[in-house]
């Protein structure tokens, strides 16, 4: 016999569904839009950015590796809020889940969210925002300021949180699944750019270090 609750359920999406009212339910994997290219997008930064690195076509194309640059900025900004609206439109055809309803804790998570993003954005700049390194823009010293002494990748889990914060506030599943997604995307992403990252600027101290010892052999 089925639980009064889950009639309830049943009752509720039949008439959400003649009304155009919102469902509840767990996740309605019948919705294509689950399936978009959410996370595919993350993909498409990767490989523009070790074609970059393998060939400098960006360099190339623009004349000068701070108009590429730019231009990789733009590209990056335009995916984000093309995947921020993939994730809008995925949720919306998503049932309510009531168990992670949590407004609270979702406005909590996306204040702490936008504020790593940000605080990265202003600490790093343009060039060292968007991957100025592909393009052998270095920043003079390592910053490791706030949001740095609190994460090592603050845009990454800046952007996690405020994903699974959209979906603890709008009490959707299919958010917390999607935001595991994106966070197993940045691990996968992680485990590339920081060892490469480290071995840049390693090898720029390195040369800085051989042309001081020139200079004194010189003197």
């Amino acid at each position: 016999m089925e639980k009064p609750s889950f009639i309830m359920e049943k009752v509720h999406n039949l008439i959400a569904g003649a009304t155009g009212g919102e469902k509840i339910g767990f996740i309605d994997t019948s919705k294509e839009s689950l399936y978009s290219n959410f996370c595919r997008l993350d993909s498409i930064q990767s490989s523009l950015l070790e074609h970059q690195y393998k060939t400098h076509f960006l360099t190339k194309v623009f004349g000068s590796p701070y108009r590429g640059c730019y231009f990789l900025a733009i590209t990056i900004f335009s995916l984000g809020i093309i995947r921020d609206y993939f994730y809008t439109e995925a949720l919306a055809e998503q049932p309510f889940y009531p168990p992670l309803y949590h407004p609270y804790v979702g406005i909590a998570l996306l204040a702490i969210g936008n504020t790593l993003v940000l605080t990265s954005m202003y600490a790093l700049g343009v060039t060292g925002t968007y991957l100025g390194d592909y393009f052998g823009i270095l920043m003079d010293e390592k910053v490791e300021g706030f949001p740095f002494n609190v994460t090592g990748a603050p845009m990454y889990w800046g952007s996690a949180c405020s994903f699974l914060g959209t979906a603890l506030y709008k009490g959707k599943a299919a958010g917390v699944i999607l935001t595991v997604q994106v966070v197993f995307m940045y691990l996968i992403a992680l485990q590339f750019e920081d060892p490469f990252t480290a071995e840049i600027y390693a090898k720029r101290d390195r040369e800085r270090a051989a042309k001081g010892t020139d200079s004194k052999k010189k003197a």
